[in-house]
């Protein structure tokens, strides 16, 4: 080196600095790709992509391999700084040396290739990805050595580097990311995915028909009056019942009655004789879990028991999907019917409107993990039924009921508090 001329030790520590760009450029790179997307192009086999997820199944050999190449020419470089700054400027040169050099290696090897990086991952890794597969075959040995000082370091802190599960999502996690997607995902898929990601949050309770507001066949009717409300019936499936709700005995479906129409057999026992046997649904199973049962059992209208066995109501198939894709038709959305947008703000909501459905329709967050209804919802927070109208707060919004009636409160005007004191 003390033969070599000052130009050549120039273009020497020049040629250093790039190679020291190169491998902090690379480590940031490397580390700031998106994992989802790697897998998505290895997929595709995108042959830079396939090198890079390789590299990253060992992120400590990867890692081992940059910082030795990196501190190596680093080292090097300030070597010939020294050098060069001892023959222009005599000992002196050495603090100068020092100064300058890291200077230089900070703003050019360091922050500037690493921001570049942090920036635009894939313009970067992928192509390092071709040069760091083979430098890591031969400087294997180095390579191996360093990390097996280093894992027995991290062993001792009962840490595994071959450990690789910080890419899984939790459902929360999930959520973020598809609240976050923005114009990437149609606002309609992603209402669907985060509809999906919320039934394991949402129980058959919260979304059944209530069973004052089922309707069924009770055997213990006259034929006529049977016959008369099943003409007008809009449903294809009822349950059947004898006397009480409680007594359910089967589900008739619809496409069975019109054979015993055709056949001219209308009677109790052959509806009894078609309808299928009714299938109970424990009232708390998460609707994840209840879809998962619709389709392993065929079925797609279940009847809601307590703990007890008494019915509460009646869940079916469409109800889970609705609160996956939203109404799927006008004569099953009768929440319009229930709200009333009024000029100052507030809105005119029937009392025995869904608390969730309200909060979807409206955009609003009341109170889901109590009363399912806004009746209910009052009259818990109430602690009683009120004697007359009364206006009281609910978290975040001023309630005032119009309407009470038959032990229930019929009408109520909900205004959002925007700025509550």
């Amino acid at each position: 080196m003390e033969d070599a001329s000052i130009g050549s030790l120039l273009i020497l520590l020049g040629f250093l600095i790039l190679l020291s760009a190169f491998f902090s450029s690379s480590e940031t790179s490397m580390m700031s790709l998106n994992r989802y997307r790697l897998r998505h192009l290895v997929n595709n086999k995108h042959r830079a992509a396939t090198k890079a997820s390789l590299l990253l199944e060992r992120p400590d050999r990867l890692i081992g391999v940059i910082l030795i190449g990196n501190n190596f020419v680093n080292i090097l470089a300030s070597a010939i700084a020294t050098v060069i700054a001892v023959r222009l400027w005599g000992d002196a040169g050495i603090a100068i040396a020092t100064g300058a050099l890291t200077l230089i290696i900070l703003v050019f090897a360091e922050v500037t290739p690493k921001t570049l990086a942090a920036l635009h991952p894939e313009r970067i890794a992928f192509p390092a990805s071709f040069v760091l597969t083979p430098l890591l075959k031969v400087m294997y040995p180095l390579v191996w050595a360093v990390n097996s000082i280093t894992n027995g370091l991290l062993r001792l802190l009962r840490i595994k580097a071959a450990d690789t599960n910080g890419d899984h999502l939790s459902t929360e996690e999930l959520r973020t990311l598809v609240n976050e997607a923005g114009a990437l995902l149609p606002k309609r898929h992603q209402s669907m995915l985060l509809g999906v990601l919320q039934l394991n949050d949402v129980s058959v309770n919260d979304i059944m028909i209530p069973r004052n507001e089922v309707e069924g066949i009770d055997l213990e009717h006259d034929l006529d009056t049977i016959l008369e409300q099943l003409s007008k019936t809009s449903h294809t499936r009822l349950p059947i019942y004898h006397g009480d709700i409680n007594k359910v005995v089967g589900i008739l479906h619809m496409r069975n009655l019109a054979q015993l129409i055709q056949q001219g057999k209308v009677t109790r026992e052959s509806i009894l004789q078609v309808a299928h046997d009714p299938y109970f649904v424990p009232e708390s199973t998460p609707l994840q879990t209840q879809l998962l049962n619709f389709q392993k059992k065929s079925r797609r209208i279940g009847i809601v028991v307590d703990e007890y066995g008494d019915v509460e109501g009646v869940v079916t198939l469409e109800d889970i999907l609705e609160e996956i894709v939203g109404e799927l038709s006008e004569e099953n959305s009768d929440l319009a019917e229930d709200i009333h947008p009024q000029d100052d703000g507030s809105y005119f909501i029937d009392g025995g409107a869904y608390v969730r459905d309200i909060n979807r329709v409206l955009n609003w967050d009341l109170p889901t993990d109590g009363p399912k209804t806004l009746n209910g919802l009052i009259t818990e927070t109430l602690e009683s039924l009120p004697d007359a109208n009364v206006c009281l707060e609910i978290y975040n919004y001023r309630v005032e009921t119009l309407q009470i009636q038959d032990k229930c409160i019929q009408t109520a005007r909900i205004l959002r508090i925007n700025n509550p004191s």
